[in-house]
């Protein structure tokens, strides 16, 4: 049987390992040929070939359910349930997710796109169905990246009291993104080199069923050694202490070793934690040579391009020269948000905490409480786990923590759980921040300078993923540059879509504001152009609801200025993924769209 022949889980059950193994081989060659062209998530792909098609082989996942942590590593699993021969299509405008989704497919039985969720969610299905007296099995896939989340070991714990079973695999490759830091990923190198661990456990358990204990009580007393033996003979892991049974390590790449213990675990009936080690980029040497850089591959070759994020890295860097109170926080991106440079020329003032978003940012506030300014860049999309954090913490104590919001806005083939699109909302409305939006490279550079030698309190600044930008702008906090003047219409405009904005009142004569400084909003100056203008129009790459155009219909309405408003903005719907183009034109924010909305809006 090839990869050809494999139309469901069903196809794989059955199959000898050695089939499984060739299965194996071509399912890598698949994944290069195939993410080569539409690009995707690699690396992590090919580190858990083996472990899909076992988990494939011992449990049914159109009744059993299996969550997939962040799950960018589930290519496998979507290639054995049916959906191969759409993989041109991965992560295209209309194409399939580079993540689970329920809508795809039964076998896909949670969103993700976020670490640390999953041991939450499969706790909640297993309760569920105990709940509702159903027979099925619960299976959460979970990398050592994910383990540096504080919500893993919230559901841990609570998982570790609880009667309803749940197979937890820790698939342990040594990496999220970057290479894992932290006390966690010290223990689980103590626990990589405690070879024997599963073998020894069969041999106790091999021993006390040889002895001649048959009744009821003598099984009771079993039972007890066996715990007296395995305490001397093998010490407890955290996860044992935790109320799970521990197996492992286990070879990730070794199917019948990965078979003989699912299916151990499936008859089992209490909860159980497997320890599997795989190899980021298996099979493609240099993938696994290099696997940061083919976590995450474009599928269009193209030369690379300065970005936001290089700027800021650069930027911050120059700065750091000259104040030696500016510490780096990093929830283990440091390549993605620019922080490579800094945490070598600085390293004893850059900190890695893992994927701990909401611990960065109190960790920032106690620094900054002490005097030193801490500078914090999260995707956007990840900032959001901050929300509290950033409220309790840092605001409601106007502490100067610079806050910066990598990848806002659209971002592309990850889609509705990687787009960034919520920041004005929820960071608008925070008392003492101040909250900055770049649309070119020298702003951006400006506004860091700002934020970390000027301003006093919490400061925010979201600029998007890519190189988008108009010609240098010259920043002055409050102030909102005119970029145009018009008669009729008047356009505010702020981060990437300045440059959209600059088309369409290019056609529509309309006068053209940008707008740097999200909050302090110019409330005055809007307010005062807006009188005698036909229309108002808003134009961002951010949810329509608390963005700029919410901000402004709120400022026309409390100074009772009865202008027309046009908001330009992203629905309140999941956004799909595909081109920011292909994105920008299915919901109406190219320069086209917006023209004719703004000529339907004034009867031209």
């Amino acid at each position: 049987m090839t990869l050809n022949d494999i139309a469901s889980p069903a196809d794989i059950r059955g199959l000898s390992d050695e089939k499984l193994a060739t299965l194996a081989f071509e399912i890598r060659k698949f994944l290069v040929s195939s993410i080569s062209e539409t690009g995707g998530h690699l690396a992590s792909n090919l580190g858990v070939v083996e472990l899909t098609l076992a988990l494939h082989s011992v449990f049914d996942f159109s009744k059993d359910r299996l969550v997939w942590d962040v799950g960018h590593q589930s290519y496998v699993h979507k290639i054995l349930t049916g959906r191969k021969e759409k993989f041109s299509t991965l992560r295209q405008f209309g194409g399939i997710s580079g993540f689970p989704k329920t809508s795809e497919s039964i076998y896909d039985a949670f969103n993700t796109g976020h670490a640390s969720t999953s041991v939450s969610a499969a706790l909640g299905m297993a309760r569920a169905r105990d709940l509702a007296q159903d027979n099925y099995e619960v299976v959460a896939v979970f990398g050592d990246g994910a383990l540096t989340g504080g919500m893993l070991f919230e559901g841990l714990n609570d998982a570790g009291h609880s009667n309803s079973k749940v197979i937890f695999i820790l698939n342990d490759n040594e990496m999220s993104i970057s290479q894992n830091v932290g006390a966690l990923a010290k223990y689980l190198q103590r626990l990589r080199r405690t070879k024997g661990y599963f073998k020894s456990k069969d041999a106790i358990e091999d021993f006390l069923g040889k002895l001649p204990i048959g009744a009821d009580t003598a099984t009771v007393a079993a039972k007890k050694l066996k715990g007296i033996l395995r305490q001397r003979v093998l010490p407890p892991t955290m996860f044992d202490n935790l109320g799970l049974n521990y197996f492992g390590p286990i070879d990730g790449h070794d199917i019948a070793s990965l078979k003989t213990v699912f299916e151990r675990t499936k008859q089992s009936s209490t909860s159980s934690f497997i320890h599997v080690q795989t190899k980021k980029g298996k099979g493609y040497k240099p993938a696994e040579l290099h696997p940061q850089q083919y976590h995450g591959i474009s599928g269009v070759k193209v030369a690379a391009k300065e970005d936001y994020s290089a700027v800021f890295g650069k930027t911050l860097c120059r700065i750091a020269e000259s104040n030696n109170k500016i510490v780096a926080i990093t929830g283990a991106m440091p390549l993605g948000t620019g922080l490579s440079e800094f945490s070598k020329k600085y390293s004893n003032r850059y900190f890695d905490v893992g994927i701990a978003e909401e611990h960065a940012v109190t960790m920032a506030a106690g620094l900054a409480i002490k005097g030193f300014t801490p500078v914090v860049p999260l995707y956007s999309t990840f900032m959001q786990r901050a929300y509290d954090q950033i409220l309790h913490d840092v605001c409601l104590q106007n502490l100067h923590v610079v806050l910066c919001a990598d990848r806002a806005g659209i971002v592309g083939q990850d889609g509705e759980t990687h787009h960034g699109l919520y920041d004005i909302a929820f960071l608008s409305h925070m008392p003492n921040i101040t909250l900055l939006s770049p649309s070119g490279f020298d702003e951006l550079s400006q506004m860091l300078d700002y934020a970390i030698n000027v301003c006093k309190g919490p400061v925010a600044i979201r600029y998007p993923r890519g190189n988008t930008q108009v010609p240098a702008i010259p920043f002055e906090i409050g102030k909102l540059p005119m970029l145009k003047d018009g008669k009729d219409i008047l356009i505010l405009s702020t981060g990437r879509m300045l440059k959209t904005a600059q088309k369409v009142a290019d056609t529509t004569g309309a006068q053209l504001f940008a707008v740097p400084t999200i909050k302090p909003f110019c409330t005055e100056l809007i307010c005062e152009q807006s009188k005698g203008k036909k229309l108002v129009a808003t134009i961002e790459d951010a949810a329509i609801t608390g963005g700029i155009g919410s901000l402004t219909a709120t400022a026309l309405c409390e100074a009772g200025i009865g202008v027309p408003l046009l908001r330009c903005a992203f629905p309140d719907t999941p956004i799909t993924h595909g081109s920011i183009v292909e994105l920008d034109k299915l919901y109406g924010l190219d320069a086209d769209s917006i023209i004719k909305k703004i000529k339907e809006k004034i009867n031209v």
